[in-house]
């Protein structure tokens, strides 16, 4: 078992779990989607309680969830899931690309803040990279 990949795999994991805290904007409303730079538009969804703007963040939160308990699964904190193998490559190419796809989404989504944009940009390659270190690193486990 590879130490490294574990933790790897761990931090990887707890990154998209901190993701999936998407969901203080549903329980805070308006001024936690202006905090989280998610735009004007989104926030006034929210602020009026608009089912669409809770149900965006649910679906967010929920796969971020979803990409936590496989890295943790991956790395063998709880019990491995169906597809791991498939998983978590395909989790591992995800991160990277919503990293690099900052120009697209930034055309797409203008009311974004570049802030959050940039950030989230940032981080996501980060993610992919803990991913799929973890991955290689534990796949003779999986």
């Amino acid at each position: 078992m590879s130490v490294t990949g574990s933790q790897a795999l761990f931090f990887g994991g707890a990154w998209s779990a901190t993701a999936a805290a998407h969901v203080a904007c549903i329980l805070l409303g308006a001024p936690a989607c202006r905090l989280k730079g998610a735009g004007e538009r989104m926030a006034r969804a929210a602020a009026a309680g608009k089912p669409m703007a809770a149900a965006m963040t649910l679906a967010i939160a929920g796969m971020r969830g979803r990409w936590a308990a496989y890295a943790f699964a991956g790395e063998g904190v709880i019990a491995p899931l169906p597809f791991m193998k498939a998983a978590l490559p395909a989790i591992s190419a995800v991160y990277p690309a919503r990293g690099l796809g900052f120009p697209l989404l930034k055309a797409a989504f203008p009311e974004n803040s570049r802030r959050f944009l940039l950030v989230a940009s940032g981080i996501c390659p980060v993610i992919g990279a803990l991913h799929a270190y973890g991955t290689v690193a534990r796949w003779q486990e999986l």
